[in-house]
């Protein structure tokens, strides 16, 4: 991958070293404001493949950092792509604005190898597009009045829901997580040690909230903590995953059966089923909407040829990607609901940039929105269209865990 960042003077960019997570761990919690606990920090390591982690020094004082974590990623069509994971991005507040990022993200990526695609997380909206990332996946908070929630008479009540503690049946929380993300654009399979960190229930990470309650069903389950007293008790939903339509309403039917239980608060895709249940779809309100999952494609062909398509349709694609130095020109030829996709040298039909291209991959965003906003530019009338019914999918893409 070719890149003209240079390291800005006095600065060295090198790999980590295990000398320096102490230096890292402070300065992940001066930039992010909290303390990680010492066996989070442990675990992720855990996932960080050889030399997948760089600092950057101003002598002997760690001012930049980045890893990447050795994740798989589920796209349309159930294919699971290889991901680096970007995370733990933190420059010093004394080293803001100096190159350090473009530095520091030059070397990381160069060091991704065989991965075709790296996602990360955002923690502020305008830094990753410029770097050739798009959001991809969104995330809508929903809250819930449940003392005035009635489910219509047409909705089953398929039952089957039981109450457990989660650490005793992690094999069948595991087990249905993973048929859950085999089947959702977005999600990211989750080792062992992704679940012993999710089981221990640190109370560090609890936010003020309860220990974990869990809802089991055999294809699906929930993982909550209740908020507040007595009175205004609040239920927030960590984590649901359910595999069938049976298995979710039955989760929400006991999850608004709860009559201590004032307002229920959950993280999901747009198109939730929940307020097509109830008679009343007002009492769910959208409190908040945010982007999940950011993705940029380091192998166009293979990331373009993996997923499966809606309709067909035949473009040659300019990919613009200016800082980290990929994109290209490609001929995409979708037949089938498959893709075939080549370098070329034809007149583009298309042109976009890496970005965008990553916020079109998994379904979540419309090639049409992007030609609104002139993000996304076409040739010929029409052709917008065409890439609006082959990027679409069946399933909302969702991001299975944050990390």
């Amino acid at each position: 991958m070719a890149s003209t960042a240079e390291v800005p003077k006095r600065l060295t960019i090198r790999t980590a070293e295990d000398a320096d997570w102490p230096a890292m761990a402070l300065l992940a919690a001066t930039c992010f404001g909290n303390w990680r606990p010492q066996q989070t920090t442990d675990m992720w390591r855990t996932l960080v493949p050889a030399s997948g982690a760089v600092v950057a020094c101003d002598g002997d004082d760690v001012v930049g950092m980045a890893f990447f974590l050795d994740l798989k990623l589920t796209v349309p069509g159930g294919t699971v792509l290889p991901m680096a994971g970007v995370s733990w991005v933190a420059v010093s507040p004394t080293h803001r604005r100096r190159g350090v990022l473009t530095a520091m993200f030059a070397e990381l990526h160069g060091r991704m190898g065989d991965y075709p695609i790296a996602g990360l997380e955002a923690s502020e909206a305008e830094i990753y597009g410029r770097f050739g990332y798009g959001p991809a996946t969104v995330c809508h908070e929903l809250t819930v009045d449940r003392r005035r929630a009635r489910f219509h008479s047409e909705v089953p009540d398929p039952g089957g829901v039981r109450i457990v503690r989660p650490a005793a049946h992690r094999e069948q929380l595991a087990e249905i997580y993973e048929r859950w993300r085999l089947q959702t654009p977005g999600g990211v399979y989750s080792p062992p040690q992704l679940w012993d960190e999710a089981l221990a229930d640190r109370e560090e990470i609890r936010g003020g909230g309860s220990a974990y309650f869990c809802l089991l069903h055999a294809d699906g389950f929930v993982m909550y903590r209740t908020h507040g007293g007595e009175e205004k008790k609040k239920v927030e939903i960590t984590k649901m995953a359910s595999v069938t339509p049976q298995a979710r309403i039955a989760l929400w039917r006991v999850l608004l059966g709860m009559d201590l239980v004032e307002k229920v608060t959950t993280w999901t895709h747009p198109d939730d089923v929940l307020p097509y249940l109830l008679t009343n779809p007002r009492l769910v309100r959208t409190t908040l909407v945010e982007d999940a999952l950011w993705l940029r494609i380091l192998d166009i062909p293979t990331v373009l040829e993996a997923r499966s398509y809606a309709a067909d349709v035949s473009v040659v694609l300019d990919v613009s990607d200016g800082v980290l130095g990929g994109g290209g020109r490609f001929a995409l030829e979708v037949r089938d609901r498959k893709a075939r996709c080549v370098p070329s040298d034809a007149a583009a039909d298309v042109q976009m940039s890496l970005s965008v291209l990553g916020s079109l991959y998994l379904g979540g965003h419309r090639p049409s929105a992007f030609a609104t906003a002139n993000r996304l530019r076409c040739n010929a009338s029409g052709l917008t269209a065409q890439l609006d019914a082959a990027f679409a999918t069946d399933v909302p893409a969702e991001l299975g865990y944050g990390f």
